[in-house]
């Protein structure tokens, strides 16, 4: 059995909790042939008003041209018979005619058109969702709000720019999260490109009013004082800022009288700040492993690194691969990570794509709280489960797994589990080991990392990592705790084989030693 994930970085729109989230690459595309087609049935209707104008043009034209000549001499004018005739004949029907032409609703097509495709559209909360997500990339790779807004990321090939209203909602976003460090951030990015003259439905008093109350948020009172004073330049009949103006300069004023000096009031000053920066999802292993998806993990020394091999692999003197043995390469030390290279073709690639696609669902995590399986913010992925009889290729892919590692897939999980305790009612014991295909490559990020020791293993088509999560004694090594890195730019699709402790006493004997 192959479990397949894809996941979707940039934007995706993310609602982390929504059920009908959409992460798929598959669905994302989904919705831009959708906007494809509205854009087109949108260019029809335009079309069709603009032949209908044309038609009331040409009658206005028609009619000028015609009551400029009668209103010279009106009495000699309805004195000709046929002049009269036609007279009596537009008023009584040709002008009932242009007056259903104007009245015409051509926006049928279009407005069917939008509301059978509105079922598709994502909604606010996947809105919301896609402005998160943005803003764990942000943090996760270090990056400036200028640096996004103007699209200089790694790898794109479609540039694209934020403008001053994306900012502006991304900071509104951080703001109903109560997030002022991001919310300082964007909101600081739309006044930024609006002092630089870019034209924008958003004024400067609405940024001004997110931000001076974000930067007080943080206790940055003075920027906050300054900030509030520079909007009411703007407009001195703003409600709230006066109100927050007196409030902040009552603030100051109190502390001032409460601080025994001014250098003590500078010092409380400054370690209310040190408190800026810091996200609210902050944990504590978060620093280190953003790190490591940036590629700032630990550097091997060069003792180290000697001991990192390239070697051909026949899997033992397996026939299979005697003749055509397997391109192996050590990522890592300890624990031993080996990458296989050109170890899954194109077309095996594409077929397990096609199989899975019809069948990805949202990965869940286990809940500690509930002890239940759920979604959650920081593992926005999508999942199938593929079994060896399903298809030739799936099968031929597990064998080569087995004749590589020598262990025995037959005990591997077969189907997904919904339930927390899914591996007692496998009763194949625990993971022993994990194969890793990468079936793309990715412009940016994407990583899998291992923080307890500093490794990085970054995505590559067609190769595959494989390192043992137990001891051979059967104890937990607890180096191989990994995560995925999300997605920079670009999409990553990985399938992975756990291989479980049953049935391997032979393939790898226990040892004596509890960490070996």
């Amino acid at each position: 059995m192959i479990w397949y994930i894809l996941i979707v970085g940039i934007l995706l729109p993310q609602s982390l909790a929504h059920p009908g989230f959409f992460t798929s690459i598959g669905q994302m595309t989904d919705l831009i042939h959708t906007e494809k087609d509205l854009v087109t049935s949108l260019k029809d209707y335009i079309k069709a008003e603009e032949d209908k104008l044309e038609q009331i043009k040409k009658w206005a034209e028609k009619l000028d041209r015609l009551t400029s000549t009668a209103t010279k001499d009106p009495e000699g004018f309805v004195g000709h018979p046929v002049n009269a005739f036609k007279l009596m004949k537009r008023l009584n029907t040709e002008w009932s005619e242009l007056e259903n032409l104007v009245l015409k609703d051509t926006s049928d097509g279009f407005i069917s058109n939008l509301t059978i495709q509105r079922q598709y559209f994502p909604n606010d909360e996947d809105q919301v969702g896609a402005a998160k997500a943005l803003l764990r990339l942000q943090d996760t790779y270090n990056l400036d709000t200028d640096t996004i807004s103007k699209g200089n990321l790694p790898g794109v090939k479609h540039k694209s720019f934020l403008t001053v209203e994306d900012c502006f909602e991304l900071g509104k976003v951080a703001y109903t999260e109560a997030d002022y460090y991001h919310t300082e951030l964007w909101m600081e990015q739309a006044l930024r490109q609006l002092d630089e003259g870019e034209v924008s439905t958003i004024d400067k008093v609405s940024v001004l009013d997110y931000l001076s109350y974000a930067v007080y948020q943080q206790g940055d009172l003075d920027k906050a004082l300054l900030l509030t004073k520079k909007l009411l330049e703007l407009d001195p009949e703003h409600q709230r800022a006066n109100g927050n103006l007196k409030y902040f300069e009552y603030i100051m004023a109190k502390e001032k009288d409460a601080n025994k000096s001014a250098s003590d009031d500078q010092s409380d000053r400054k370690t209310t700040l040190k408190k800026k920066g810091v996200a609210v999802d902050y944990l504590p292993e978060r620093q280190k492993y953003e790190m490591l998806c940036r590629g700032e993990g630990i550097k091997m020394t060069p003792r180290r690194q000697k001991k990192l091999f390239c070697r051909y692999h026949d899997g033992n003197r397996n026939p299979k691969f005697i003749l055509a043995p397997a391109k192996q390469e050590d990522e890592w030390d300890k624990p031993r990570i080996i990458r296989f290279h050109d170890i899954i073709s194109d077309a095996e690639i594409e077929i397990v794509k096609d199989l899975a696609k019809p069948r990805l669902s949202r990965a869940t995590v286990h809940d500690p709280e509930t002890g239940k399986l759920t979604t959650a913010q920081y593992r926005v992925s999508k999942s199938a489960w593929l079994s060896g009889y399903e298809n030739p290729v799936v099968s031929r892919i597990n064998m080569r797994i087995q004749d590589l590692t020598g262990l025995d897939v037959s005990t591997a999980e077969e189907l997904q589990k919904d339930e927390p305790d899914a591996f007692k009612e496998l009763g194949t014991g625990n993971r022993i080991a994990t194969w890793l295909f990468y079936m793309s490559d990715v412009s940016a990020g994407g990583a899998t990392v291992f923080p307890e020791v500093g490794a990085s293993v970054w995505p590559k088509k067609g190769t595959a990592v494989f390192w043992y999560n137990l001891f051979a004694s059967g104890e937990g090594d607890y180096s191989t705790r990994h995560a995925a890195c999300p997605v920079l730019v670009g999409n990553k699709w990985v399938s992975n084989k756990w291989l479980h402790e049953r049935g391997q006493e032979f393939r790898r004997p226990c040892t004596l030693s509890e960490l070996e």
